[in-house]
């Protein structure tokens, strides 16, 4: 492309590749179109079922894998893990600051999750995610149980479940320590972020310029 005299500096014509550059100041264009320099990627994706939220992974699918080469190429990771049948919200960047600042612990940044729970949830199932539940291995923080539908005829329940924490397999077992069980599990926001209801599972775009303000300011 270089060669061929398709990209220009400043509006002259640039043949080699080891020219330095000052990707603030100097004006690259590519066929005539501006090129803006991004030192950070940022990309929201409806997480589907089936596909590892990693980079790589030797069984099956990752995340990175549903993406174009050109986001592969940005190097960016999921930050935080949905699990394998888990669907839903899921931020990918090469931000490492933003990702470290949304999974501390002493942030207490809010998860919120829609769960199809085999079982009938009740108002005693709200008060005991309200007080903390006591798992073997850790006592869950205080959580938010909302109860959307009820079905008695078919003995299941809809529930939304928000968390400031994301260990392994959290709302299944919280959900399971009130004697019922999840069977499909969904994530909808993380922070300020809320997953675009115009993406198909499996499809991501570019976070707005708005989301990511709102979600630097959240974290700030």
């Amino acid at each position: 492309m270089l060669k061929a005299g398709r990209v220009t500096v400043n509006g002259k014509k640039e043949k080699s590749a080891k020219l330095q550059i000052d990707e603030e100041r100097d004006e690259i264009c590519f066929d005539g179109q501006v090129l803006e320099y991004e030192e950070f990627a940022y990309y929201m994706m409806n997480k589907p079922q089936g596909v590892i939220s990693a980079t790589e992974d030797s069984k099956h699918r990752t995340v990175l894998d549903l993406l174009d080469d050109i986001a592969r190429s940005k190097e960016v990771f999921p930050v935080g893990r949905l699990d394998i049948d888990t669907h839903g919200l899921l931020l990918l960047t090469n931000d490492g600051q933003l990702a470290h600042a949304l999974l501390s612990p002493k942030r207490h940044v809010d998860k919120t999750y829609q769960a199809q729970v085999k079982g009938i949830m009740t108002q005693g199932d709200v008060e005991t995610f309200a007080k903390g539940i006591p798992l073997k291995d850790f006592t869950c923080q205080p959580a938010k149980l909302e109860l959307v539908t009820i079905d008695s005829e078919k003995h299941q329940s809809q529930i939304r479940v928000t968390i400031a924490e994301g260990k392994f397999h959290q709302v299944k077992r919280m959900v399971g320590y009130c004697g019922k069980e999840v069977v499909d599990l969904q994530r909808l926001t993380m922070g300020t972020l809320v997953l675009d209801e115009n993406l198909q599972r499996g499809e991501w775009r570019r976070l707005t310029k708005e989301e990511l303000e709102d979600l630097r300011a959240s974290i700030a």
